[in-house]
């Protein structure tokens, strides 16, 4: 996501946190280089997504979107035990705009409903998809 998000979401992609590919430090032409190699460093699903919140903003989240059953350690991690958060789950059910899916997100949906997070359907409750890019 992080290599689109000010494209398409209008978002910089340093305030997303999300998977990202290996650097590499070498010693080159150059004088040394850190570059991207063409592999995951890590690849944000299920628990791993709240270590990579906490190792990159030192705190628990007070707000948490997601839209698939990997997110959902991060939306159960967002607030803490007692403290307030809000748990945002996106509903993919807009062929027209984007494209539907609910495949993948079953059991965060059934979460969703047990413990009262907020669902969002991109058809009914979303005005724009995607944002205006400039010319």
């Amino acid at each position: 996501m992080r290599p689109v998000t000010e494209e398409i979401y209008g978002i910089p992609s340093e305030r997303v946190i999300g998977s990202s590919n290996a650097l590499r430090y070498t010693d080159d032409e150059h004088g040394r280089t850190v570059s991207y190699a063409a592999e995951m460093d890590v690849f944000d699903d299920g628990p791993i997504k709240p270590v990579r919140i906490w190792s990159r903003i030192g705190r628990r989240p007070i707000l948490a979107a997601g839209n698939s059953n990997g997110d959902i350690p991060t939306l159960q991690y967002a607030g803490g035990k007692g403290r307030p958060a809000l748990r945002l789950l996106v509903l993919h059910d807009d062929n027209e705009r984007e494209f539907d899916y609910t495949a993948g997100a079953e059991t965060s949906l059934e979460q969703a409903a047990a413990k009262s997070w907020t669902v969002v359907s991109v058809k009914n409750d979303w005005s724009t998809v995607f944002a205006d890019t400039p010319a």
